[in-house]
């Protein structure tokens, strides 16, 4: 049991640092409390919860894999410039994507409320 609690020391350790050092991470985490807060005034449906929860975990995670790849990249750096550049650039897609997916996913759910509250 001490070892579980351990890790979860660890990992929230992680997680804060990350936080606190990554603004894009801020970002993104103020934009996934404002569609909750969203979500909340809807009202909307448990199965559009589950989606939008995922997406926002979904971005929060792949910039937090960005930014520990990110560190790895940068202490090999001097041995490996031209592959470290791809990788960055690789990572930074990747979150891209999953920020995209998120916009999209968002769309689709709040659109037909906001749609509802400005036609009635």
């Amino acid at each position: 049991m001490i070892r579980f609690f351990k890790s979860v020391k660890y990992a929230l350790r992680g997680l804060f640092k990350t936080f606190r050092e990554e603004q894009n991470l801020q970002a993104q985490s103020i934009i996934g409390i404002i569609t909750v807060v969203l979500g909340f005034g809807f009202k909307i449906e448990p199965l559009e919860w589950c989606l939008i929860i995922s997406v926002i975990f979904l971005v929060i995670l792949m910039e937090m894999i960005n930014s520990a790849v990110e560190r790895i990249a940068d202490a090999l750096k001097p041995r490996i410039d031209t592959y470290i550049k791809e990788l960055k650039d690789i990572m930074a897609a990747a979150v891209m994507l999953s920020a995209t997916l998120a916009v999209v996913v968002g769309l689709i759910i709040f659109i037909p409320y906001i749609s509802a509250v400005l036609s009635g």
